[in-house]
């Protein structure tokens, strides 16, 4: 069933080999749930099993419980590279903000520290296409500056799978290997490969998460999925966004397009 994954899958190892062989050196930016978690077994698939880059979360010691529980179990199970970054405090951020968009916008911060002091060429993003309009119109290899900023009027064209992994010294660039799933894919290869998860994503008491952030901006919804088949099911019929409960995206139009200018995943 779904045989179609497996073109999804060998894609996106192709990518991530592509990087590991020409980027260095490289990082992977892990936020825990179920999209950059599968793109972390996909990392293992293309490693035979190992990690050969560090891990980072951007903590903003503000995720959910189950979270942070997931994170140390799945840390020990698969002996993760994992290292931390802590996140500069609100108060320091973007007053000019609205209130969501500049708590998110301390995991942007977060990043330019981490680039700034460990010097990555390259840093692996578990983003999808469909997941918002802003990301609709990233590249798989896509150049930053220094600071993280981007240029989305400005990207380098790819075409047929041929993707430009020359950059010039002053930049970064993020590498999105699962930039071309959909939510439903990621779910129905989760359930193929038995991969672990947050348990927020399944239903309780007519609630779950269908995606996670930070516990002061981020909400479940309502929904009776409250297993894997579930969730397939229900995203086969659901006009509802993705980001539905997430307050950053119910801001102003514009609070999306200018975190990720600045370098928001």
């Amino acid at each position: 069933m779904y045989h179609y994954l497996d073109e999804l899958e060998a894609q996106s190892i192709y990518i991530i080999r592509e990087a590991y062989n020409r980027i260095d050196p490289l990082g992977m930016l892990w936020s825990i749930g179920k999209d950059s978690t599968a793109m972390l077994w996909l990392v293992k698939k293309a490693f035979y099993g190992r990690v050969p880059f560090p891990l980072i979360h951007l903590d903003t010691e503000m995720e959910l419980p189950e979270v942070y529980a997931f994170r140390d179990w799945i840390k020990e199970e698969w002996d993760l590279p994992l290292e931390l970054e802590f996140c500069p405090p609100e108060d320091e951020m973007d007053p000019t903000l609205p209130p969501a968009s500049r708590a998110a916008a301390r995991k942007t911060e977060g990043l330019r520290n981490l680039l700034k002091d460990r010097q990555f060429r390259g840093v692996f993003a578990g983003i999808r296409r469909d997941e918002q309009a802003m990301r609709a119109k990233e590249r798989v290899f896509s150049p930053r500056s220094l600071d993280g900023e981007w240029n989305f009027k400005d990207q380098p064209p790819e075409f047929w799978d041929q993707y430009k992994t020359d950059f010039p010294e002053g930049c970064h660039v993020r590498i999105h290997p699962i930039l071309h799933w959909t939510e439903l894919d990621i779910w129905r290869y989760t359930k193929r490969e038995n991969i672990p998860m947050v348990p927020l994503y399944l239903s309780k008491n007519g609630k779950r998460y269908r995606s996670l952030g930070e516990k002061n901006i981020t909400f479940p919804v309502d929904s009776d999925a409250a297993t894997i088949d579930d969730i397939i099911h229900e995203l086969e019929t659901t006009k509802t966004s993705e980001r539905s409960g997430r307050a950053m995206d119910n801001e102003t139009e514009d609070s999306f397009e200018n975190l990720r200018a600045k370098g928001y995943m």
